[in-house]
């Protein structure tokens, strides 16, 4: 009985911090005092890093395959971080933009026997066997951001994040309606699916002619000379389609070195987009939520290590994508801010 009685106390714990309401006042009718005052309790366990449940110390690791100096992904990290604090989870990050390498990560939490994984697979055959150990390890996996496609044959629990053929889609819709005629899709990542699933995507939908560019991302003034070129080359580009927010700022200014009128868009969002949007220098972002996607995959495996829970029924769990123009980003600017959106 005494492990029953624990799990109620967990529940009672987790419904206040998510309703912001204790469970005794949901039960009286809630009233606006009992509300505030457990708000009040669940912002200050958070900021003393106390967490809203009394389950075990689990520990979760997240390896996704980022390079250095990536905004987004400090964004995915703040959400799996507030997660793990309201969640008792010791949280681990590692990452890697070479597929053999961000496997070994994986391997190297396999043998810490960590509790549960959180993995991207842009790069999903040099994931696969590294997946497939850690499910037979007994590890729960949850994939975030892309390999939405392969995630369920590998092994995964779900799958967090957009469908980024479908984001695509909605970028090649919106060129359209701003009546663009020649779009540049600007790949910064060799041998990522999920950017060539963009790309295409796009091009699906768009009614004029779109071009690939692909850049090396971990150079950002080669990716600059490469666009900037690009658009002294072609000046009938009217529209731009950068696959990341730090590589929107490149192809500002390489826009401006070029004397080019095109467009700037972008997929994802940061403070310094949201600012590019409000001063019209970009056209439209495309948020696919990484924040939720960090705080969903860790609360989801926390659910899963609890209750046996499992969201989505066999399908992506999706954040995205909706489309950011200058209207939106003045009330997203404070998010944007403290980095969680």
């Amino acid at each position: 009985m005494a492990r029953v009685r624990t799990g109620v106390r967990a529940l009672r714990a987790v419904l206040a911090a998510v309703l912001g309401v204790s469970l005794a006042g949901a039960v009286a009718g809630c009233s606006a005092t009992g509300g505030k005052r457990a708000e009040d309790a669940r912002r200050a366990a958070a900021a003393e890093g106390r967490s809203a449940v009394n389950t075990p110390k689990w520990t979760f690791a997240m390896v996704t395959h980022s390079g250095d100096g990536d905004t987004f992904w400090d964004i995915v990290q703040n959400g799996a971080k507030q997660a793990a604090v309201k969640d008792n989870i010791n949280f681990l990050y590692a990452h890697s933009d070479e597929g053999q390498q961000q496997a070994q990560l994986v391997d190297s939490y396999i043998d810490k026997k960590v509790d549960g994984l959180i993995v991207t697979l842009a790069k999903p055959d040099a994931m696969k066997a590294a997946v497939a150990r850690a499910v037979k390890a007994g590890i729960p996996v949850i994939t975030v951001n892309s390999g939405s496609e392969q995630s369920k044959a590998f092994g995964a629990l779900t799958h967090i994040g957009q469908d980024e053929t479908v984001a695509g889609e909605a970028v090649g819709d919106e060129l359209d309606e701003r009546g663009r005629k020649k779009a540049l899709c600007v790949l910064h990542e060799q041998g990522n699916v999920g950017h060539e699933q963009r790309c295409a995507g796009v091009g699906k939908t768009f009614g004029g002619a779109l071009q690939n560019l692909y850049v090396d991302g971990t150079n950002m003034p080669d990716v600059q000379a490469s666009i900037e070129a690009k658009l002294q080359t072609d000046p009938t580009i009217d529209a731009v389609v950068t696959l990341g927010a730090p590589f929107a700022d490149a192809a500002v200014q390489a826009k401006k070195s070029a004397g080019s009128e095109a467009e700037i868009d972008t997929f994802d969002l940061n403070a310094k987009v949201a600012a590019g949007l409000s001063a019209g220098r970009l056209g439209f972002a495309v948020d696919q939520q990484p924040y939720l996607q960090g705080y969903e995959a860790v609360d989801l495996l926390w659910l899963y290590r609890y209750n046996a829970d499992v969201l989505g029924g066999g399908r992506p769990v999706l954040t995205g994508p909706q489309i950011i123009t200058e209207k939106d980003a003045a009330r997203l600017a404070e998010f944007t801010e403290r980095g969680t959106r």
